[in-house]
């Protein structure tokens, strides 16, 4: 299967490294300070001016891999400094959750315009005149912009006919929609964690991978070796992730490989959020007792929106969320079972990390970490048997992992429950449209709708930690949500749904 990018090669070979240590190493200590040399083994550089700053960004990956926070840059720390204390089946990851390598980011120019050699210095100075603060002259026979002058608004790139000005943006601060992302006093990219909600999506735009999150792997896999009976709840997203003929039940017989008791598609669980929600919007915004419903289902979105929101928090879905509704399931069959979140998500580790939830979801675990498990074990998913499945999950709650898709499934259950309610819907992708549309609410010209938000363009497809492009992976979600056997969640599931909130 094609990769996205070199990138993402890296990562996973990061990963898969430290799941072999994890799963085999007798002398982890020194396995995990070998791995910068499995990355760069040889004299020659392959991305880096030399293989000392390649190991040196390789190394901050392990830790940060190792679910620990970067190594100071004045100080002499090992790699492995803190690994006894996550060498453990009980640690999570030391806050904050996203973190920027200083050593790997390339200080890449931030709003800046510049005119390219594409210039060819022509007669009508379109840029000259545009200009309104006289920031652009003729220097050696091109157009060339004062910076102490330019005021960043951009008439001069409009104007020009040939596109010779370029406007370079720094990749992962155009990709937060935000605004958490400034320059360090070094010019490097740094991350405001007050605002910051894990979205990922700088991870995923940065060429350099410079961000990156934090993983569990490490303490998953003691988890395994100590023999507690670790049970999988995957992410409805999952679907072609591994490839085109890699089903669940094949995903489920390669889970067990790596040795996971059970697996339960999370999709359960949005179902019975589905019902809920549905009742909630009709008794309480058609009434006028509420005057929106927010989904809760993406953490992203929703801590967005109490942290630059806050009066409309009350407004986010009290409503199980589909991971915490499936890993209650679980734990009330089994308390003494491990449950793992598998999805697409970054924002799921800091939903996880939540108090509230950390009893009822141990581990959380991308689509791009679980590849890297599967990678150390010589797993081969489409040559794997295929596992029997015990999932009752209806299309509408596999519809989940794509924009709309929550929104739509709560529409249909209403339909179904309450055939002669009008349902009003907006929906929000990407945290810019989202922070819009939360303004459009706030101001009063969204009462009564339930509106969705998704803080992944295109939805939890495209998510940091997945595989494949959100196009294709789209694709297979819509085929696994007209494959279901049910279309929508059965009514009498209201009832699990609030047994399971009760749960303490």
């Amino acid at each position: 299967m094609k990769s996205q990018s070199v990138v993402t090669d890296l990562r996973k070979q990061i990963f898969t490294e430290v799941a072999r240590v994890a799963y085999e190493s007798t002398d982890i200590l020194s396995d995990i300070e070998a791995i910068p040399y499995i990355i760069t083994p040889d004299e020659e550089p392959k991305y880096r001016e030399n293989i000392y700053r390649e190991r040196q960004i390789a190394a901050e990956r392990v830790r940060l891999a190792l679910g620990l926070s970067l190594r100071p840059a004045n100080k002499p720390v090992h790699i492995t400094a803190g690994v006894a204390n996550s060498n453990i089946a009980d640690k999570y990851y030391e806050p904050p959750l996203m973190q920027v390598i200083p050593s790997a980011c390339d200080k890449c120019p931030d709003n800046v315009y510049e005119v390219t050699n594409m210039c060819r210095n022509c007669v009508a100075h379109s840029c000259i005149k545009s200009c309104p603060k006289g920031a652009i002259s003729i220097v050696n026979g091109k157009s060339f912009i004062d910076q102490s002058k330019c005021i960043k608004c951009g008439r001069c790139k409009a104007s020009c006919p040939y596109d010779a000005i370029s406007h370079k943006i720094r990749p992962c601060a155009q990709a937060c929609g935000i605004n958490c992302i400034s320059s360090d006093e070094f010019g490097r990219a740094h991350i405001d964690n007050d605002k910051c909600v894990a979205c990922g999506q700088c991870m995923s735009a940065c060429p350099f991978g410079a961000i990156a999150d934090k993983s569990q792997i490490f303490q998953l896999i003691q988890a395994i070796k100590q023999g507690d009976k670790v049970v999988a709840a995957v992410a409805p997203a999952i679907a072609g992730q591994f490839g085109p003929k890699v089903t669940l039940a094949k995903i489920k017989t390669g889970l067990k490989k790596l040795g996971f008791a059970d697996v339960y598609e999370v999709a359960e669980g949005a179902d019975m959020g589905c019902i809920a929600e549905a009742h909630h919007y009709v008794h309480e915004v058609t009434t006028g007792n509420l005057p929106f419903l927010f989904t809760s289902c993406c953490p992203a979105w929703a801590v967005l929106v109490k942290k630059q929101f806050p009066d409309l928090a009350p407004e986010v879905s009290q409503e199980l969320t589909p991971m915490v509704a499936t890993a209650r399931k679980i734990k009330e069959s089994d308390e003494s079972a491990r449950v793992v979140f598998i999805g697409p998500c970054a924002a799921k580790k800091l939903e996880a990390s939540r108090k509230a939830i950390r009893s009822f979801v141990d581990f959380v675990l991308t689509f791009e970490e679980l590849n890297g498990m599967f990678a150390a074990k010589n797993i081969d998913l489409a040559a794997c048997e295929e596992d029997t499945l015990d999932t009752k999950a209806s299309g509408a709650g596999r519809g989940y992992a794509v924009s709309g898709g929550v929104a739509a499934a709560i529409e249909k259950c209403i339909n179904e429950y309450y055939p002669d309610t009008e349902v009003k819907i907006e929906h929000a992708e990407g945290l810019a449209d989202c922070r819009k549309i939360l303004m459009l609410a706030k101001a009063g010209k969204l009462n009564g709708y339930m509106i969705e938000g998704m803080g992944c363009p295109g939805g939890c497809v495209a998510g940091v930690g997945t595989i494949i492009d959100p196009v294709k992976a789209k694709v297979f979600v819509d085929m696994s949500v007209k494959g279901s056997e049910e279309k929508i969640p059965p009514k009498e599931l209201e009832e699990t749904a609030e047994r399971l909130t009760k749960m303490n």
